[in-house]
């Protein structure tokens, strides 16, 4: 481990608003973008890493397989940035399942989100800096490059969500808008890994940064389990973790134990 990677362990040992190191008997539930790697201007453009998948695949030994990558992102795409990690990852909030053993689920794409998709494509291909990213079981409407646009991108989200008869909801995240089934959530995921094994009978961690992550901490805190927000912001999380470079400190710290 490099010095500043001991500076930092030595740090967060002395904070009270961290989170105690990792033991052998929890299981570790991660969001990606904000939380293992920095948000870029556009998903594409992301930057994983090279030690970030073999960190997790020693994460999971050390755990007995009970780690997983819970994300917003397409399964396929989350799998290709973070091979050759073989573990548990989860896309699209919840969406898409790949296990530890390689077993794969996809929820249903119900016929409402097709249905919208003609607004929003013509709305992002109207406003410079608006992207509209179709992840096969829902879409984000990006307005980083635009955040003058946030409102109207809201608005258009939360009409489509208005007429879908509750087929779909609309996730709020860090300059950008999400419309999803309703069975979607890192939370609802979470809970359906803990279930079932490695993880079931363990208590449960979960660390993320953004308001896609509060139904997962809601659920992590209704067992009694640790919850962690990277980044500042309003939140239900219990501990805190400044940025990704204090998560991937915390989680070595885990492994040196």
């Amino acid at each position: 481990m490099s010095d500043a990677g001991r500076r930092r362990q030595r740090e967060l040992s002395n904070r009270p608003d961290a989170p105690p190191p990792l033991h052998r008997g929890q299981a570790l539930f991660l969001d990606f973008d904000g939380t293992l790697v920095e948000i870029a201007p556009a998903p594409n453009l992301v930057q994983v890493p090279a030690e970030l998948p073999h960190l997790l695949g020693r994460l999971a030994e050390r755990l007995g397989g009970a780690v997983a990558v819970v994300s917003g992102r397409p399964l396929e795409e989350l799998a290709r940035l973070l091979a050759p990690f073989a573990g548990t990852i989860t896309g699209q909030h919840g969406l898409e399942r790949r296990r530890g053993d390689g077993r794969m689920t996809r929820c249903p794409v119900p016929p409402a989100l097709r249905g919208a998709r003609s607004a929003l494509a013509e709305f992002a291909a109207g406003h410079d800096g608006v992207v509209l990213e179709d992840k096969g079981g829902s879409f984000a409407l990006h307005y980083r490059q635009a955040p003058s646009l946030a409102a109207r991108c809201h608005a258009l989200v939360r009409r489509a969500v208005q007429a879908s008869n509750g087929a779909l909801v609309a996730v709020a995240g860090k300059m950008v808008i999400e419309l999803m089934p309703r069975s979607a959530g890192k939370g609802r995921a979470i809970a359906d890994f803990l279930a079932d094994a490695p993880f079931r009978g363990r208590p449960p961690v979960f660390v993320g940064d953004d308001t896609t992550d509060e139904d997962g901490f809601a659920v992590i805190n209704r067992l009694g389990g640790v919850s962690v927000r990277v980044g500042g912001g309003a939140t239900i999380a219990l501990h805190n973790l400044a940025t990704v470079g204090e998560v991937l400190a915390w989680l070595a710290w885990g492994l040196a134990r």
